[in-house]
């Protein structure tokens, strides 16, 4: 059935962050859009409730319904789902997230894609406010929430979507990465590295699905690459397209100079091929950071956007929740809150941090709680991330009887092996037992740094409560 002879959509899923903006975008684009969930909560249950969209509690038979033109079946359900069971018995079309990102809106449009294993979401969002505050009304899909939007998604009105590429599984019955499906006419690769160990069994597996990609680019297109990683230049020999790399080495095509930080601005100049082509202000915190912003600055500048335009955007970018996020200051003590769940954006996070508040004590509270950090593939790597704050707490596992024993992460040995090197670590497994220990210990000038990829029990406001 093709777009315009589909009226009723409704998403199984529906509150997955992916699947809560698809369903804002077909919303927005005019279709009538409805779907069902067993976790329905904050941010994406009020996302879909201000949008109009009714939201059915549960997985029931009864919901799926004869007037339905289009099932989308989210990542999150098997084939044993009693709704995705009513759809094969009824005969329902059905499809994926990313492939109706692809149908509904990719046609007709210049497709940029932002993939690599950190760094996506805070790169897709800056990508997309620099064309949204230049007047090109870019469509995007983004797994975060932009302040400068207010949303996580918007439907297109110029000629550009903008694309947050995950590499993770696109639906039962298409276990290949969600970025096959959206047909990259341009795009950013942060990096590569060893994630989802709950659906890649090594890195070289998660390599092929990358060369899948980067094959896919078109050839008029451009890739642009993080500098000096090895594990993308072991991907790039499938590349049809034009491919050129960013970064603070010499050697990048584009290559970041001047960088310093001064009052909550990443400064920094970029030059092309050894010639200077503009200075930027960003908003933002962390040399990591400045590395995303000189990709997007380096394909902007090839989309035919001015410096002017770029640099405009950066200092008007208010970033995105959960990524060093403040979330409040009480009696001298500041609280942020982000999502950093793999050591690599651990160690960049904590160094931005460090680098922000110069002088201050730092302390990191981190919940393992992602489906990699929860297994034990970085109990060796964990500590040396961690040891840049000057205290550390680690929270129990969340959900831990969903990870096998013999593979489950032992928090207790990530904090003998922090004593060991020097480091006041502790073990807490509880969160109220957590807010007791920060009540007694942390004092006015700390900043505590919390990291999980979930809610992590509100920690973050009972700190500042007491």
């Amino acid at each position: 059935m093709k777009p315009n002879d589909i009226k009723n959509i409704y998403l199984i899923a529906i509150c997955g962050t992916g699947m809560a903006a698809l369903a804002g975008l077909l919303k927005g684009a005019g279709y009538r859009v409805s779907g069902s969930d067993a976790n329905i909560y904050p941010p994406m249950s009020t996302l879909l409730e201000n949008a109009g969209i009714p939201v059915l509690p549960g997985y029931r038979k009864e919901n799926i319904t004869g007037d339905i033109d289009l099932v989308i079946v989210g990542n999150a359900v098997s084939k044993t789902n009693e709704e995705v069971q009513a759809v094969l018995a009824a005969g329902l079309e059905y499809t994926s997230f990313p492939a109706a990102i692809a149908r509904f809106f990719l046609d007709g449009r210049k497709s940029l894609v932002v993939t690599g294993t950190h760094g996506k979401t805070t790169t897709t969002s800056l990508l997309s406010w620099v064309l949204q505050a230049s007047g090109r009304k870019p469509g995007f899909m983004v797994g975060g929430w932009l302040k400068n939007f207010d949303n996580n998604h918007q439907v297109p009105e110029g000629n550009y979507f903008v694309t947050e590429g995950d590499e993770y599984d696109s639906a039962f019955f298409d276990k290949g990465p969600k970025f096959l499906h959206y047909r990259p006419d341009a795009s950013i690769l942060t990096g590569i590295e060893f994630d989802h160990a709950d659906i890649f069994d090594s890195l070289d597996q998660i390599k092929d699905a990358f060369r899948k990609y980067v094959s896919l680019i078109s050839p008029e297109g451009v890739i642009l690459v993080k500098h000096a990683d090895a594990n993308i230049q072991d991907v790039l020999g499938e590349a049809v397209c034009n491919v050129e790399s960013y970064g603070y080495l010499d050697g990048a095509d584009w290559l970041i100079g001047d960088y310093r930080f001064e009052s909550g601005y990443g400064y920094f100049s970029l030059s092309y091929q050894g010639e200077k082509k503009a200075d930027f202000q960003l908003a933002m915190i962390g040399r990591h950071n400045v590395e995303n912003a000189a990709a997007v600055a380096a394909l902007c500048l090839q989309l035919g956007l001015t410096a002017d335009e770029i640099n405009s955007a950066f200092k008007t970018f208010q970033g995105i929740k959960r990524r060093q996020e403040v979330v409040g200051i009480k009696n001298g003590i500041t609280v942020l809150d982000d999502f950093a769940h793999h050591p690599t954006a651990i160690r960049l996070t904590l160094e931005a941090v460090k680098e922000a508040y110069p002088g201050q004590r730092l302390w990191a509270i981190f919940e393992p709680r992602s489906a990699t950090s929860r297994r034990k593939v970085f109990e060796q790597d964990f500590p040396d991330s961690l040891l840049v704050a000057d205290r550390v707490i680690i929270a129990g596992l969340f959900a831990p009887e969903k990870i096998n024993e013999e593979e489950r992460l032992d928090p207790g040995q990530v904090v003998t092996c922090l004593r060991q090197k020097g480091c006041d670590a502790h073990f807490i497994e509880e969160v109220d037992d957590i807010v007791a220990f920060m009540a007694e210990n942390a004092e006015s000038g700390d900043v505590v740094l919390v990291m999980s990829s979930g809610g992590f029990g509100g920690i973050h406001q009972k700190i500042l409560d007491r």
